[in-house]
């Protein structure tokens, strides 16, 4: 194990040269992989775009991550290398938050946006406000987690449908995720296969995409993360007996491919079996120009338009159907959606009035 504190990026203005409205924030990634991930990594990818959009916006930002950073604002690490084999295990979460929180007591922040797991337990510490995106569903332990922190912590929703299964918590705000619509190209024509892409577990439904496919006479590529031993054990189970030349699974796709599959595609399955708070994949898609054949749990009806930028269906026998609907579907329709509602510029903006209002409310001063 090598953990180290080190800080990169260009030097921090003074105290008093700080440009009226600008905002002095300490990002908190976690410590799976690096901002932006190499593969994959929805909550990195997305905290790559925001930095950069706050960036833009002319905050001071200091991220606070494990390995490298490719962003160009200041970094500042704990782990030389990220810790991605070891995801699931307790001690890389506690250490990386006992070693972001040491870090944190050396900046002048006004507000600290923490998008860990463990990192919030040490917001008691400090007399910063934290804000805490809430990147999984509010609801059984996680929810209780939330619920014990109480006010010590500012919550933001990233759907109005997370929200909804907890409303006592102390939420502040809502701000969809985002992307960087001009790093997707964008492709009018499409191939005749169709995509699956995310991490290999039931809930993910690539069984399910595979039967779909199959059912519409469709070819099938599937680009996920295999790393977890539950992972494995899902896809040794449900997922390699279905693999054969109409379903191929090509590995874990990284930001170059993955932009190139889902650009080709047909559409994205995205059968999901839970109630997932968002689903970046589906506005990654969406960018390209591709639609999204989905079920409609979690924040999928927020996401995606149905008939316009592609189908939410409820029940996994009425995917078949869709996909092959999915290709009377307008690309262009389905870029301006995400241009209009899920570009890094919208994320930004309601991150700094979120940012604003709990400045307001903590009564600190705000330039």
């Amino acid at each position: 194990m090598a953990v180290s504190i080190g800080l990169t990026g260009r030097r921090r203005p003074p105290r008093d040269a700080r440009e009226p409205g600008r905002l002095r924030i300490a990002m908190v990634a976690p410590p799976w992989s690096e901002v932006p991930p190499r593969g994959y990594g929805g909550i990195e990818a997305m905290l790559s775009d925001l930095v950069g959009g706050l960036h833009r916006l002319g905050h001071e930002i200091t991220l606070i991550g494990a390995g490298r950073t490719s962003t160009k604002v200041p970094f500042l690490r704990t782990y030389r290398r990220a810790p991605c084999e070891r995801i699931g295990e307790t001690m890389p979460e506690v250490l990386h938050a006992a070693m972001a929180s040491r870090l944190l007591s050396g900046l002048e922040a006004d507000l600290v946006h923490d998008h860990t797991l463990a990192g919030p337990l040490t917001a008691h510490a400090r007399s910063t406000p934290t804000l805490v995106t809430c990147h999984g569903p509010a609801v059984g332990e996680l929810g209780e987690y939330y619920r014990v922190l109480g006010d010590r912590v500012s919550l933001v929703a990233i759907s109005l449908a997370q929200r909804t299964f907890a409303p006592d918590l102390n939420w502040v705000g809502q701000v969809y995720n985002a992307v960087d619509t001009r790093t997707f190209p964008f492709t009018e024509r499409k191939e005749d296969w169709v995509l699956w892409i995310g991490r290999f577990a039931a809930d993910k439904g690539a069984h399910l995409a595979i039967d779909a496919a199959r059912a519409a006479g469709r070819r099938i590529v599937l680009a996920g993360k295999l790393v977890e031993p539950a992972e494995h054990a899902y896809f040794d189970e449900h997922v390699r007996p279905r693999l054969g030349p109409d379903a191929r699974y090509e590995g874990e796709a990284d930001l170059v491919r993955k932009r190139r599959l889902m650009a080709a595609a047909r559409c994205l399955l995205f059968p999901i079996t839970w109630q997932e708070p968002f689903g970046m994949v589906m506005i990654e898609a969406m960018a390209c120009g591709t639609p999204v054949v989905a079920l409609g749990l979690g924040a999928v009806p927020e996401v995606v338009v149905d008939g316009v930028t592609g189908f939410v269906r409820d029940h996994p026998h009425e995917l078949p159907a869709a996909v092959e609907a999915a290709g009377g579907l307008r690309p262009a329709d389905i870029r301006a959606h995400v241009e209009r509602d899920f570009d890094v510029t919208s994320m930004a903006a309601g991150y700094e009035r979120v940012y604003r209002d709990v400045l307001a409310r903590a009564g600190a001063p705000v330039r």
